[in-house]
């Protein structure tokens, strides 16, 4: 979530800073959430994720400020044990991309070029680390990952910046990225760092990462807790540290306009790939 300091953005830094992830907090009359059936919450607890603040959007039902689950998730048994459930520290889900070196390939679909430019920012920051995963941004055909648009105002306080999921069992990254194209997301004339440093912290889901902080969301957004094993795994990547992990890309809510890796982030993408 964004957490704002001005009279535009209420948070919890000194005036002038600002917290983004996935959604932003909004100050303005915002729409009633549609309700949650208690059905779909047990489910959700069943696969292992906090039911705190989750909420039903187009395909499926957000949780952790940012996941999409569909009913095919919710219905799914996992087949492989948590594995770690501690510090704050680099964490993977139990699924990774396999079939390495690939190539995949992102296409935008239907979208402006603030977010084709932050697609690009995105994947150039990804292929200069010279990982056995490279991204390649097509403009036609079917790709592995799409990025596309949904229109969706605020709701309970908060506004959805970007979506996306975890890899698939078979070993093929989540194929999408959903952006917010509403005015409250990111502007009518949106930052390309701002929207690059989302598609990049999307993207990471979409290969295997959980949020840095998944046991304990106040420590970038000030406030939230565990966010659970998910059923997905939360698996500690060696190497990286087992304290606190300031400006991680995959920090639940991250520092506003231009957020990249950090130099834990790296030593975990080049371990798994």
């Amino acid at each position: 979530m964004i957490r704002q300091v001005t009279l535009s953005l209420a948070g919890c830094l000194l005036a002038g800073a600002l917290f983004i992830s996935c959604q932003k907090e909004s100050n303005e009359t915002a729409q009633q959430p549609e309700a949650v059936s208690q059905d779909v919450l047990q489910a959700i607890s069943n696969k292992g994720f906090s039911t705190a603040g989750v909420r039903k959007i187009e395909g499926g039902y957000l949780v952790e400020g940012d996941i999409l689950l569909d009913e095919e998730d919710l219905a799914s048994t996992p087949t492989s044990p948590n594995l770690r459930i501690a510090e704050v520290e680099q964490y993977r889900t139990n699924n990774l991309v396999t079939a390495l070196p690939r190539v995949i390939t992102v296409r935008v679909s239907g979208l402006s070029q603030a977010f084709i430019d932050g697609t690009d920012l995105a994947i150039s920051r990804y292929n200069a680390l010279g990982l056995r995963i490279t991204f390649q941004r097509v403009t036609s055909g079917t790709a592995n990952i799409t990025i596309q648009g949904f229109y969706q105002g605020p709701s309970g306080g908060f506004i959805t910046l970007g979506s996306a999921g975890f890899p698939t069992s078979s070993g093929n990254p989540y194929n999408t990225i959903r952006m917010n194209t509403h005015p409250q997301a990111y502007g009518s004339n949106p930052n390309v760092n701002y929207v690059g440093s989302v598609i990049q912290h999307e993207i990471g889901h979409c290969i295997g990462f959980r949020h840095t902080d998944y046991m304990n969301r106040a420590y970038s957004c000030g406030s939230g807790g565990n966010e659970g094993s998910a059923g997905v795994g939360a698996v500690h990547i060696p190497g990286t540290p087992t304290g606190s992990d300031a400006a991680s890309w995959m920090l639940a809510c991250s520092n506003g306009g231009n957020r990249t890796f950090n130099a834990n982030d790296r030593v975990a993408l080049n371990y798994l790939y």
